[in-house]
């Protein structure tokens, strides 16, 4: 029996198979793992592309955001680089955070994104930055053009989930600094340029 060429074309792998977006490191495409509805933190499997579950969060704490990756990106030696005490990247991909007006609860999505700013973040001695973007064309926070520009209980939602989503008891949490679009253009900058490094492909400057 022969099938129509859908029935057996391969499906991308989200880190590796898909671009980074239209313009990095001004608009990218994101690729969600996690929506602010989810209790459990899902994470994407680097073999096969699938979604795992990595764990149940400890505590009540919702993600404020859409939360999930920029394709081909690495936090390698040059993301590394640009952060104070970091001896490397985390060997990840670059995290995103998109912020969207309207509910959105899929995840294994992709959705185009403005890059506003970003959260710095040291786990141990690895930069694991937290890009912070808006839905492209979203009606409501579509025309943000800077962190500044948020409310600031949005940017203490987000330094808070980060500093201790991964907290255990009689552990501190972990202290994050927001910085500005321009900070967060050269961390897009330097993920997409490790990642060539590592993987090759074309390189998106």
């Amino acid at each position: 029996m022969s099938f129509p060429e859908p029935f057996y074309s391969w499906r991308p792998h989200p880190w590796h198979g898909i671009g980074p977006g239209p313009k990095p490191p001004e608009v990218v495409q994101a690729y969600i793992e996690i929506t602010p509805f989810d209790l459990v933190k899902y994470e994407i499997d680097k073999v096969n592309g699938f979604l795992r579950v990595d764990r149940p969060q400890r505590t009540s704490s919702q993600p404020p955001s859409l939360y999930g990756f920029i394709p081909r990106t690495l936090c390698g030696r040059r993301v590394g680089s640009l952060t104070e005490g970091a001896k490397k990247g985390d060997g990840d991909p670059l995290d995103i955070c998109v912020l969207s007006e309207r509910p959105i609860n899929a995840r294994e999505i992709l959705v185009k994104a403005k890059v506003i700013g970003g959260l710095t973040m040291l786990d141990g001695d690895e930069a694991d930055d937290k890009i912070v973007a808006v839905l492209a064309g979203d009606f409501v926070w579509g025309e943000v053009d800077d962190l500044h520009d948020l409310p600031p209980v949005l940017v203490e939602r987000l330094r808070h989930y980060f500093s201790t989503y991964k907290l255990v008891p009689g552990a501190t949490p972990v202290p994050l600094t927001p910085y500005d679009k321009a900070r967060a253009h050269e961390v897009i900058t330097a993920a997409l340029q490790d990642y060539h490094e590592v993987y090759g492909g074309p390189l998106v400057s």
